[in-house]
């Protein structure tokens, strides 16, 4: 695999690392030694899938609170998507910022998000399949989110009206002072 620094402090993006030949292709996806190496948090207790049916649809901005903050890895295993991780951490250097990234099946791209990072994403194509793997398991009562358009953030999404449940769209303004 392939570690990328991003504009993010400590969001990370992934690529594979490919051995062809003339049947295709071979690449790992996860390593835990590899990401220990790297300094990112290889602790893996959960999986999750998300279909997404229509282009436009816009799951997030989601994290989850201590003691239950988790750190992410996301990839597109089918469709296309915009990735956003969104930087929460006061003490970061770069508390406030996002980037924003695109995943596709075709580019098998990941994107590593840390905790105390916001994660969101919007499709860009019908059928957009998104594979995740937590560091800590769902804890509901630790579910938190910023609102997608908070003038805060400034993050441009690439499809306007956006297909969402109305609790992403009905999270308060978010208060950028550092502790």
């Amino acid at each position: 695999m392939i570690f990328r620094e991003t504009t993010v402090a400590g969001v990370v993006v992934v690529d594979l690392e490919r051995h062809e030949d003339n049947r295709g292709f071979f690449a790992r996806t996860w390593c835990q030694r590899e990401f220990a190496e790297h300094g990112l948090d290889a602790r893996l207790v959960q999986c999750s899938l998300s279909w997404n049916r229509r282009r436009g649809t816009l799951r997030g901005l989601h994290y989850q609170a201590p003691p239950h903050a988790e750190a992410k890895l996301i990839r597109c295993t089918r469709g296309a998507l915009w990735d956003v991780a969104l930087d929460l951490r006061r003490q970061s250097p770069t508390f406030g910022r996002h980037l924003g990234v695109e995943l596709t099946g075709g580019n098998r791209t990941m994107l590593y998000i840390p905790e105390g990072v916001a994660h969101g994403f919007q499709t860009l194509e019908d059928d957009t399949e998104v594979f995740y793997q937590m560091s800590e398991f769902y804890a509901p009562e630790a579910a938190q989110g910023v609102r997608f358009d908070d003038p805060a953030f400034g993050i441009r999404w690439p499809i306007p009206d956006p297909i969402m449940l109305e609790r992403d769209r009905a999270y308060p303004d978010f208060v950028l002072e550092r502790a």
